[in-house]
């Protein structure tokens, strides 16, 4: 019964691996308002497909007949939705329906559905086992300020190595991989844009005893530009990738909040590098407690003049 709770926790806490990069006023002379607006959709849809991603992973491990464990497991559900399994007739299919509230998470609200599809014969535990995530109208908005974003289109989920995240107990790891050829994203001021994802994420340590690591890396590569996790075109019209110089590291014993890494923004109108697990002042810290992290953004501007904003997250 202890083990079943903690892992209960463990895919509960997995759904908290988001962060939001906070918008600040520019003046004319500066992109400062571009860069911040830009780095905030960037951060908003790659920690809101993570978190589908997390959704996944709950319903895929609690089903013995998808995750291929001997026993389901019972009563578990995903926040602010349901999942329906289908295994009639070699459908094998979970559909979850997002139900627009936020009792779990109070800083945004989802409606929409997400399709998980699997091909017959295939379980989750294996090597190299694919799902198919199909985005129908999936709208994210963001409760301070009510800003949104909708998703369309389909990715693959891979669990690279085989295995279960219920059985990790810190001597091996598991590497899940998320990638689209191009989702449809639709911004709340009424622009449509296409991006395309390419990153994995290696779960460690043992979630059981509380010392669990996810560390997320961009896997793409374009000319001597690596470890790309999202590219496309943004809201402005730019094409722009995004990359991850230093993996994204969440640690559980700082309660599963993003504790250091960088990304990379780079556009036709700037080139923009944000810190994360910085204090106030710009310098790596240790886990914050219940206080602020801080992510720092470096670009230079217009006129060749560097330019750094810090934010809380």
């Amino acid at each position: 019964m202890k083990k079943h709770i903690s892992f209960l926790s463990l895919l509960t806490f997995l759904l908290l691996l988001t962060f939001t990069a906070c918008k600040k006023e520019s003046s004319p002379e500066d992109n400062t308002n571009e860069v911040s607006i830009h780095s905030d959709d960037q951060s908003q849809f790659a920690s809101e497909v993570d978190a589908v991603a997390n959704d996944a992973d709950i319903a895929l491990e609690s089903s013995s007949s998808f995750s291929g464990r001997y026993q389901s497991i019972q009563d578990n559900t995903i926040c602010d939705a349901t999942f329906v399994l289908d295994t009639a007739n070699n459908s094998r299919t979970i559909t979850i329906t997002y139900d627009g509230t936020n009792s779990c998470f109070v800083n945004r609200t989802r409606t929409g559905v997400v399709i998980l599809s699997m091909e017959p014969g295939v379980r989750w535990k294996d090597v190299n086992a694919v799902v198919t995530v199909t985005f129908q109208n999936l709208k994210i908005t963001r409760v301070s300020d009510n800003k949104s974003i909708t998703i369309n289109g389909t990715q693959t989920y891979t669990n690279v190595s085989g295995g279960l995240l219920i059985h990790l107990n810190g001597s091996a790891t598991i590497t899940h991989a998320i990638s689209s050829s191009g989702l449809s994203l639709k911004f709340d001021n009424g622009s449509q844009r296409n991006w395309q994802v390419a990153k994995q994420r290696v779960f460690s340590g043992n979630f059981i005893i509380g010392n669990g690591v996810i560390t997320s890396t961009g896997t793409h590569t374009d000319g001597s530009n690596t470890h790309i996790a999202e590219w496309g075109t943004n809201r402005f019209g730019r094409t722009f990738f995004s990359s991850t110089p230093e993996p994204l590291i969440v640690r559980q014993d700082c309660a599963f909040r993003l504790t250091s890494g960088q990304v990379k923004h780079v556009t036709g109108g700037f080139t923009a590098t944000g810190t994360f697990g910085l204090d106030a002042s710009g310098n790596p810290t240790s886990c914050p407690a219940t206080g602020h992290y801080y992510l720092k953004i470096v670009w230079t501007g217009p006129n060749g003049n560097a330019r750094t904003v810090i934010f809380p997250y």
